[in-house]
């Protein structure tokens, strides 16, 4: 069971969602305009939001950029009557994590849904979270408690990656196969470099790091 917010204006969509949820034993919140979604999400956590584009108040695409830069990690399901790639491309630039378009089978909303709750919880599309980090891929910027952090680009490809895989665990060898070109003539000595220089820059005051070393494996990142 999840907890589900559904922002719909359309009541009989609305109604028929919010049923089909309620047999597949969800907890489901629903409200109909942007201004009252943007609010819930400030005081209220979820396991998934459904957002349709088009809301009196704010639009969906407005609010889930307000909830996005304010650090909201809930993964989000936009639903729209937009088909068009570049409508799609502002909807997922804005946070989005998967699309739907209207109309669609309530079965497809179920996988939708059942594939982003399996998604780890600091995926967000484009904004990655850690912590007091911040990683931008589109902007290529990378933030520490709200302070701007210079990495250099190989540091900045390998944050990117711990971030997109928390808590999973690398061998330096994974990690200069998945982080690193196949024609690239580094080798794991300069991985630990790199490891060494970044958890430096993005350590806290006391020292600890997002990046944690496993003794004798390899380097996980521990999002919280």
């Amino acid at each position: 069971m999840a907890k589900v917010l559904v922002v719909e204006d359309d009541l009989d969509l609305l109604a028929k969602v919010k049923e089909w949820l309620g047999f597949e034993q969800h907890s489901v919140e629903a409200v109909t305009d942007g201004q009252e979604a943007s609010e819930r999400l400030r005081l209220y956590q979820y396991d998934l939001v459904i957002l349709d584009w088009e809301l009196p108040g704010l639009t969906g695409v407005d609010v889930l950029r307000l909830y996005r830069d304010t650090g909201g990690t809930t993964p989000v399901l936009m639903l729209t009557g937009k088909g068009a790639v570049d409508d799609k491309m502002v909807g997922l630039d804005a946070g989005a994590d998967d699309y739907l378009t209207k109309p669609f089978h309530l079965k497809e909303l179920s996988a939708r849904m059942r594939a982003l709750l399996r998604r780890p919880p600091s995926f967000t599309g484009n904004i990655l979270h850690a912590r007091n980090i911040t990683l931008d891929p589109c902007a290529r910027k990378v933030t520490k408690s709200g302070q701007d952090i210079q990495l250099l680009p190989r540091e900045f490809a390998l944050l990117e990656f711990f971030m997109r895989h928390p808590n999973e665990i690398f061998s330096p060898e994974a990690l200069l196969n998945r982080v690193w070109s196949s024609e690239s003539d580094s080798t794991v000595g300069t991985v630990y470099t790199y490891i060494k220089t970044l958890r430096k820059k993005i350590a806290e005051p006391d020292g600890n790091s997002v990046i944690a070393t496993v003794h004798g494996v390899g380097y996980k990142l521990v999002p919280s």
